[in-house]
């Protein structure tokens, strides 16, 4: 890989800006200085580093993403702000896109790669990944409503597979949904299937990645060395 690239997809610097620090004598490769911008280097072993600092090379970034209201997940929309302007600037060049959707109403979990193996297999039909939701509705949800739901439910387009509804003690208002597609609306239409009224909806986990209840809505952070153990794990 040519070092003006390594150092491009492993920091915010543009290619022009490498290219001036490299004939500036700021960059080397395994204690030697290089002077050419095209210079080749293995990035599994060799040392580089840019003003003294050592440049760690990844070719992929994994972003938990805590969604607000009013962001639509795509990279790009003429109308509507999308969830990669939330991508801070030190990992926009390995420019992420959302693994999957959330509505442009729905809180929480969302994953941002540009791992395109990793995302179709999490998205893929076959793998059945889960998905947990905590649902906040206009009514409290019943036993029958929970048998329903674990049946799976005849949508029109498409049936369920059964899923997981929890009521939480705290207030019969409130539930954990655990469902294993994301089909478009999928947790508002069966919860209107009970003739019930999703008031608010946020995405906890996907498969074994869990909301960092601790990261603010609308900011993201990499994961974890084990968050993306467990999850290139599923």
């Amino acid at each position: 890989m040519r070092i003006d690239k390594l150092i491009a997809n492993s920091t915010s610097w543009g290619r022009k800006e490498i290219k001036q620090l490299i004939k500036k004598g700021m960059v080397s490769c395994n204690g030697k200085i290089v002077s050419d911008a095209g210079f080749h280097v293995d990035e599994t072993s060799d040392e580089i580093t840019l003003s003294g600092e050592r440049i760690v090379y990844s070719k992929y970034v994994y972003l938990m993403l805590n969604k607000p209201d009013g962001y639509i997940s795509a990279t790009f929309d003429k109308h509507y702000r999308v969830v990669t302007e939330l991508v801070p600037s030190q990992y926009a060049h390995y420019e992420p896109f959302p693994v999957g959707r959330l509505d442009i109403d729905t809180h929480g979990l969302l994953l941002l790669t540009n791992d395109g193996d990793l995302a179709h297999r999490l998205l893929s039909p076959k793998s059945h990944v889960p998905k947990t939701y905590f649902v906040r509705s206009s009514s409290p949800v019943t036993a029958s409503d929970i048998h329903t739901f674990a049946q799976g439910i005849d949508l029109g387009d498409f049936t369920t597979m059964p899923a997981k509804l929890v009521p939480l003690e705290s207030d019969t208002n409130e539930s954990l949904v655990t469902i294993c597609e994301g089909k478009f609306h999928q947790v508002k239409r069966m919860f209107e299937a009970i003739d019930n009224e999703v008031i608010y909806l946020k995405r906890i986990s996907m498969g074994n990645l869990t909301l960092d209840e601790s990261l603010p809505e609308g900011e993201c952070r990499p994961l974890t060395d084990e968050e993306l153990q467990n999850l290139i794990g599923e």
